[in-house]
């Protein structure tokens, strides 16, 4: 992709916190890119494809940032799990703002009627699986996490519970900090080991 291409996508990241999906055109997305919209044409065909290629940058960024926490061996198993979480519920609420948020909750709504969009949102869920999966294994290998755990059931749970506070930070206002204590709470409870089984 070239610079022209990100830079519209950049600008479709802005114009949609500012309109929304539902009322956002490509003229908002050309004004904001100060391009043309035969320009934007040029690199998209209309609002759907840019809208898929869209899902796609997000989706390489995110992967990207999930991928730099996982990696960092530096950290245990609870401290990385909590902050992969924190991407999704509290990392940069502030700067990416509720406009944006909210909508995002507008594209993702599209999924059950655009196969293109649900697609991109299997994607996003399948590498927020794997890296859960991934690091609640790892715990469980190192005795850090209790070895009763699953992790195909943690996994599934984490994911469910996280997803399901991100609509309701956009739908009931629930601030991205108790989302993150219900998160928090539910490993301290669930996955550490009983410290009392030791006394």
């Amino acid at each position: 992709m070239d610079d022209t291409a990100t830079e519209i996508l950049e600008a479709t990241y802005r114009a949609l916190s500012r309109h929304g999906y539902a009322d956002l055109t490509i003229e908002d997305i050309a004004a904001e890119a100060d391009r043309s919209t035969a320009s934007i044409h040029y690199y998209f065909d209309d609002k759907e494809t840019l809208f898929i290629e869209f899902l796609e940058y997000l989706s390489d960024r995110y992967t990207d940032r999930l991928a730099s926490i996982d990696d960092d061996d530096t950290d245990g198993a609870r401290q990385r799990l909590l902050a992969l979480l924190a991407v999704v519920l509290d990392d940069d609420a502030e700067a990416t703002g509720r406009e944006f948020r909210t909508a995002m909750l507008e594209v993702i709504a599209q999924a059950p009627y655009n196969e293109a969009i649900r697609d991109r949102m299997v994607t996003f869920d399948e590498v927020l699986f794997e890296r859960v999966h991934a690091i609640v294994s790892t715990g469980v290998e190192t005795g850090e996490f209790d070895d009763a755990v699953d992790p195909d059931l943690a996994a599934e749970f984490l994911v469910s519970a996280t997803t399901g506070a991100f609509t309701r930070q956009v739908t009931i206002d629930e601030p991205p900090q108790q989302s993150m204590e219900t998160v928090t709470g539910y490993v301290d409870a669930r996955l550490l080991p009983d410290e009392s089984e030791n006394l």
